[in-house]
């Protein structure tokens, strides 16, 4: 029933409905809702696999638990992998911006320790060891960048796959790496086994003070906050977003769309090669064979599992880190194998991104 005023008369018309603190937080609710019922339901599978094997899931998990979180130094290897884990996630969502997918983070990873521990070959401890570390991480970020940056000149020259190019790519740096620390490079006062010699002392990476974390956690930090602001902030990111949201629109606003996928590949190429320095400098100090120990991979489901969310991967790669550091719990105290733990984290993501995602769980009204 509409009511009609007077001529001259002033009407104020208040409109019936929720406020948009309320909507925020029902649809701050409804998320939070999706995710914990996804994580529930990866638990649930997860447990049915464990009772396969004999155990009990409520023992593996307090177990886990109480052998990782509650470890003070099981939580510090889990910061110590989480550096450079958001380094190669960071890898991932750059390129993930313009529409490219970079599965190449293992192999970045890789060619920036080797160049890092090249440069340490070079010096032959004749330099000082901040001058070294700064040295390093250039090397690691150009080396990662030129990787990642062959993939994407294939892209855009010869239209080859960017998500084949880079994973193929990684297997090559591999076996760069293992030729260098079973020839050239082998340490020839070791035991032995294929490693390269170890990394002068005073060019590790300095350590917080009573414990084993280095700094390479606040540099990874510090590379996400920057990324989210170079995506959010810049003419460069929003060319980004428009050319991975629709390239032939970016091509006939005179964007230069070769060049924008380019340099996200370089960018983040960069960041998985400083990645790969930093583990290098801050917690093996050598070359070895599986010196990475698919930290890569695991990046590149850190970056799917928030949907390539700069801010947000620091929390989901450092979740993965922790899961990862659990793993050695469940093949002790559970006599499960320590590959298990793999089996959870690809559940997580597929619960996360399909129950999330799944049509009929949008909200109403929505298309």
């Amino acid at each position: 029933m509409s009511t009609v005023a007077p001529p001259g008369e002033l009407v104020t018309v208040v409109e019936d409905g929720p406020s948009p603190a309320s909507v925020r937080m029902e649809q701050f609710a409804r998320v939070l809702g999706r995710w914990v019922g996804a994580i529930a339901l990866a638990l649930v599978f997860f447990s049915i696999l464990i009772m396969t094997r004999g155990s009990n899931p409520i023992t593996v998990f307090s177990d886990a638990w109480v052998n990782t979180i509650q470890s003070p130094f099981a939580m510090q290897q889990a910061l110590v992998k989480a550096g450079p884990m958001i380094l190669a996630a960071l890898a991932v969502v750059v390129p993930a911006r313009a529409g490219l997918v970079n599965v190449g983070g293992e192999g970045q990873l890789l060619i920036g320790a080797v160049a890092a521990a090249g440069v340490a070959q070079v010096s032959d401890g004749r330099l000082a060891g901040p001058v070294l570390i700064v040295l390093m991480a250039l090397a690691g970020l150009i080396a990662g960048a030129l990787w990642s940056g062959l993939a994407a000149f294939l892209r855009v020259t010869a239209q080859v796959n960017e998500a084949v190019g880079t994973l193929l790519l990684n297997f090559i740096a591999l076996d760069l790496l293992l030729f260098l620390i079973f020839q050239p490079w082998k340490d020839p006062n070791g035991t032995g086994q294929p490693a390269s010699p170890p990394l002068q002392a005073d060019a590790h990476l300095p350590m917080f003070p009573g414990s084993t974390v280095n700094i390479g956690i606040i540099i990874a930090v510090v590379a996400a906050i920057l990324t989210w602001a170079l995506l959010r902030f810049t003419r460069w990111g929003f060319k980004l977003a428009v050319a991975g949201g629709n390239p032939e629109a970016a091509r006939r606003a005179g964007m230069p769309v070769s060049s924008l996928l380019m340099s996200s590949m370089l960018l983040g190429g960069a960041f998985a090669g400083l990645g790969g320095m930093l583990y290098y400098a801050g917690t093996e100090f050598q070359l070895r064979p599986g010196i990475m120990a698919s930290i890569g991979y695991t990046a590149f489901l850190a970056s799917w599992l928030v949907r390539h969310r700069p801010l947000a991967v620091v929390v989901s790669a450092t979740v993965l880190s922790i899961l990862i550091v659990s793993g050695d719990s469940l093949q002790i105290d559970s006599d499960l194998p320590a590959a298990t733990i793999n089996i959870l984290t690809g559940l997580l993501l597929i619960a996360v991104l399909g129950w999330t995602q799944m049509p009929w769980r949008k909200s109403k009204g929505s298309a």
